[in-house]
């Protein structure tokens, strides 16, 4: 049984990875930040807006990360989420933990691909949106989103294709198991 979980910040090219990893390794993904969007829609607010109303109502993020955490207990998952690497370490469970970074002028790049807007509105909303989530995280967790030392394997994939990202978590699987 293998549980891994994929971290990053906007534009690291998680889901990408996440979903050949899950065709690669026949392992369900589950990507947590659907739901934050979803709530997003449900509240009528954009991503930036329900940011910024996630740091007056804790509630929002605890629901979403006891979600995270009962999927990390089940296990055989890939777990794609902001924090799901924390969760899984914080609450000891066995998980191949991976961070995905990317320069901020790949990752608009890679936003822009998906969204609408211009190079500068998409690096101000990442930099809008990684400034919220760093406080909310600090706030509510005493988490440091920048601290990488609780991850098996960071990847900056400014340069690498997603098949060479999965080929490298791959070896990393396989070095784990033996």
């Amino acid at each position: 049984m293998t549980t891994i979980t994929i971290s990053g910040s906007p534009g690291s090219g998680k889901t990408t990875v996440a979903k050949l990893l899950e065709k690669k390794l026949g392992i369900k993904h589950i990507y947590t930040g659907e739901i934050f969007r979803k709530m997003a829609e449900e509240h009528n607010m954009s991503l930036q807006e329900f940011g910024s109303y996630c740091e007056k109502h804790r509630e929002i993020d605890e629901q979403i990360d006891r979600y995270q955490l009962d999927v990390l207990k089940k296990g055989n998952v890939i777990l794609e989420g902001r924090i799901a690497g924390w969760i899984a370490y914080h609450n000891n469970i066995p998980a191949i933990k991976i961070l995905l970074d990317a320069d901020l002028e790949t990752r608009t790049k890679r936003i822009m691909k998906r969204e609408d807007g211009t190079p500068t509105e998409k690096k101000q909303e990442i930099l809008r949106r990684e400034k919220s989530e760093a406080f909310r995280y600090k706030k509510y967790y005493n988490i440091d989103i920048n601290d990488k030392s609780i991850y098996d394997l960071v990847i900056d994939s400014s340069h690498k294709t997603p098949d060479k990202i999965v080929d490298i978590i791959t070896k990393k699987i396989l070095r784990e198991k033996n």
